[in-house]
């Protein structure tokens, strides 16, 4: 009875969610995504690499159970968004197979679990970097041109909505690895991250979500590398790290905004809502905060979150899914919390 309680929860939630979205915002053509897992819904599904999640359990929540990639056990935030916007039900991975010219002209995500604003970052997972990425989104235009004509296709572009996140696994397989980059490594990845919303705008983007870093400090992996013994907590240190690279994306999206005439760059915060879900669980429905929901939720990700590992009663009840990806949960409330704090400003 308290699942079902849950499950009816989030599905009021959601039908709230999508309604209240249809009617405030004006709907966009399309939405691109570019960056990391915050994003990625299957395009690492066509590479080796530790970071797939096309396999059992992930999917356990989405209809059908299908482990389509998404590292998670339902949708992303991006699909919830997407959905809420009426554009369809689920962002597509541009490197699904079954993927259409058609598809491509209502949106399509180019990110890739694991990766992110330094290509040494997505070196170290087997998985394509940003100006990979770019790549990719260049053909996919070009695949739109072919089909709908030069300007048709530009004006797609010029009414989509564009996403771009990074910064999560630059500061957990990057940063933290290689103490000796810490002197330039948040001004150089900030660097980045600017040089990649520009690149969206000179491909003709002109709404452009550009999503700041989660509380690092309390993803269940970097949690449990920095805990000693059986106490854990948050590590406050990573947090305002993550804190003062927000800060700072937020300052310069702002100044960029107004060099890119006409544009609109909003600064998207994920931050200050997955703290509030962390602090404040029962809020929220949430019992557990700092683990995963899949195996002991202490380090796996990936294949060490497979068929054989044990699955909580109820992930949404954790904030987590696998010891670094959030819960369909949790994404519901991030996509409720971006509706009103970003897309606003996004769609005026």
């Amino acid at each position: 009875m308290k699942n079902m309680s849950s499950l009816l929860f989030l599905a009021a939630i959601s039908l709230h969610f999508v309604a209240a979205l249809s009617e405030s915002c004006d709907k966009p053509s399309a939405v691109f995504a570019f960056g990391d897992c915050y994003l990625d819904s299957g395009n690492n599904n066509q590479f080796i690499t530790i970071c797939r999640s096309d396999h059992k359990p992930y999917g356990l929540n989405l209809p059908g159970n299908v482990a389509s990639g998404r590292p998670t056990d339902g949708e992303l935030t991006a699909d919830i968004l997407i959905s809420g916007l009426g554009i369809k039900k689920q962002l597509p991975a541009y490197l699904d197979p079954g993927l259409t010219d058609e598809d491509l002209l209502t949106g399509a995500t180019f990110a890739f679990s694991c990766s992110g604003l330094d290509d040494l970052t997505a070196r170290q997972a087997s998985v394509p970097c940003l100006t990979k990425q770019f790549e990719y989104f260049k053909k996919a235009v070009e695949r739109m041109q072919r089909k709908v004509g030069e300007k048709a296709a530009a004006q797609v572009l010029h009414d989509a909505l564009f996403f771009v996140s990074g910064g999560t696994h630059d500061m957990l397989n990057n940063f933290y690895m290689l103490p000796s980059k810490k002197l330039v490594s948040l001004p150089h990845f900030l660097s980045l991250m600017l040089g990649n919303v520009e690149r969206i705008h000179s491909m003709g983007g002109m709404r452009i979500g550009v999503m700041g870093m989660p509380p690092i400090g309390c993803i269940p992996v970097d949690v449990t590398s920095n805990s000693i013994g059986v106490k854990r907590a948050c590590v406050s240190q990573h947090n305002s790290d993550a804190q003062d690279y927000n800060s700072q994306l937020k300052a310069l999206t702002q100044s960029l905004q107004v060099s890119l005439s006409g544009t609109k760059i909003v600064y998207v915060d994920i931050y200050t809502p997955m703290m509030d879900i962390i602090n404040n669980p029962k809020k929220f429905g949430m019992e557990k905060t700092i683990e995963g929901c899949c195996g002991t939720g202490l380090v796996e990700m990936g294949p060490l979150c497979n068929q054989h590992s044990n699955v909580c009663k109820n992930p949404s009840k954790y904030v987590f899914w696998d010891a670094v990806h959030p819960s369909k949960a949790t994404n519901m409330l991030l996509a409720k919390y971006i509706k009103h704090k970003a897309l606003p400003d996004l769609l005026s």
